[in-house]
């Protein structure tokens, strides 16, 4: 499979090089040529620090839990087992979210649900996932606590 993979790169390498070539070089501009120029040095730059919240809207995810919300899922997972969390409470939460999508993204079908959850919810003691069971209990706490409309 990888050498399978690495053949085509470097096809693809190979192909966008001979078409590269393939180009004639001139020495004068052409009439169609446009002439590329950089941003004027006052212009503002592409936004890095977005709004994670409004990005998680625009791909249609909830928020990021905030104070009852967040103490709640952060309990909930440590109830169910503390090496959920295991000390990585930002993480928990960013998976929180992602298990959401998984609840928007499969309405309906809860063993896809739990199979994801399981695979996304590892940690150094459980790097294949946790179980199913607890794999229904974690998407049962995130339902809850972090976007309980879904």
């Amino acid at each position: 499979m990888r050498t399978h993979h690495t053949a085509a790169a470097v096809a693809a390498v190979l192909l966008l090089t001979l078409t590269g070539c393939a180009e004639v070089v001139t020495s004068e501009p052409r009439p169609d040529d446009k002439i590329a120029s950089s941003p004027p040095v006052d212009a503002p730059a592409a936004s890095s620090s977005a709004d994670p919240d409004a990005a998680r809207a625009a791909a249609g995810l909830p928020p990021e839990p905030k104070g009852p919300a967040r103490k709640a899922f952060l309990d909930g997972l440590n109830a169910i087992d503390k090496d959920i969390v295991h000390g990585k409470d930002d993480k928990a939460i960013s998976r929180g979210i992602d298990t959401c999508g998984l609840i928007k993204n499969f309405p309906g079908d809860m063993a896809k649900q739990v199979d994801q959850t399981n695979k996304r919810w590892t940690s150094p003691t459980h790097p294949d996932g946790h179980g199913q069971t607890k794999a229904a209990q974690i998407l049962a706490v995130a339902h809850a606590a972090i976007c309980p409309t879904y």
